[in-house]
């Protein structure tokens, strides 16, 4: 088995789901096994009640007697230092007794802020999991077999509508769905795209503002800092054009839902650990120099535009 096993995706893409899926299939196979599911959030609130209350024995006894700790949501523990040391030490207990351990982020560990870098190496021990937004046809079997259990009926186009138009959020496209399938109810009016376009105004244009192309990111980075587009993609390294590049992948991690080998590739075929390389550069010159961090806010919201 892969332990720990590190799930990490954008919002909305199914990772609390598959999460309690693995403990729901855990306990069914075994019920008298001891799972524990909780979000990051409910193990620093019981870590502070416990010092509170003077209860550490118990609150350690609790957790790392676990069989299956699935931890969701676990880059909160980010700067929260006292809770990390505990969790270090709950992670080695059940990692040396052989017990399961499943935890969840938007994004990898190593970049998770102010995690220590021990937790970081641990939580890479077994195997990372990326999710990734659904395309089209799988985004459309979605709609199609939620509609079904819904006794929700909808003509093709509006089903291809949905699917083309929502591209980075499962729970968006299933509350689009609703909403759509109410009003068709309701107002017993016939549904057009024309219609379903109005009725969704404010889904579309929050789907709109986050489609953001890495080639956009590219063209705006380069006129920013005034080097050609081929830059962007060439093999050359002098620090005028080199930064600019990091500057940009940097961006197409934090703006769009590339994977990192998706980033390396659109950017003359680096490698993802080039990529990973690039964004901790960016973000340690952020902390340590104003006028990066500025810069590269101004260029954020200029793309957002």
């Amino acid at each position: 088995t892969y332990n720990p096993l590190f799930i990490y995706g954008g919002v909305g893409l199914g990772k609390t789901h598959l999460m309690q899926a693995i403990g729901q299939y855990v306990w069914s196979k075994k019920k008298n096994a001891k799972v524990m599911y909780l979000s990051s959030e409910v193990f620093i609130n019981d870590f502070i009640d416990a010092i509170q209350h003077s209860t550490l024995v118990k609150f350690r006894k609790r957790y790392r007697q676990a069989d299956l700790l699935l931890i969701d949501d676990i880059q909160f523990l980010g700067g929260k230092e006292r809770s990390q040391e505990e969790f270090f030490h709950t992670f080695n207990t059940l990692f040396d007794g052989h017990k399961q351990i499943v935890l969840s982020s938007d994004r990898p560990a190593s970049e998770i802020a102010n995690l220590e870098h021990r937790l970081v190496s641990r939580f890479e021990w077994g195997l990372t999991a990326e999710l990734q937004p659904p395309d089209v046809e799988t985004r459309t079997a979605i709609l199609r077999k939620k509609a079904r259990s819904l006794h929700i009926k909808l003509r093709d186009e509006i089903f291809d509508f949905l699917a083309t138009r929502i591209r980075t959020n499962v729970r968006r496209l299933e509350g689009a769905l609703m909403r759509v399938a109410s009003f068709a109810s309701l107002s017993g009016k016939e549904l057009t795209n024309e219609v379903v376009e109005h009725l969704l105004k404010d889904i579309l244009n929050e789907e709109a503002r986050h489609a953001i192309t890495i080639e956009q990111i590219q063209r705006k980075v380069a006129e920013h800092f005034d080097v050609r587009i081929a830059d962007m993609t060439s093999k050359r390294r002098p620090a005028n054009i080199a930064f600019p590049r990091q500057i940009a992948m940097y961006l197409a991690r934090e703006l769009t839902k590339a994977s990192l080998n998706e980033i390396g590739d659109a950017f003359g075929g680096r490698d993802h650990g080039t990529v990973l390389h690039a964004c901790k550069l960016v973000k340690k010159r952020m902390v340590e120099q104003d006028n990066i961090r500025q810069t590269i806010t101004f260029i954020d919201s200029a793309l957002q535009r």
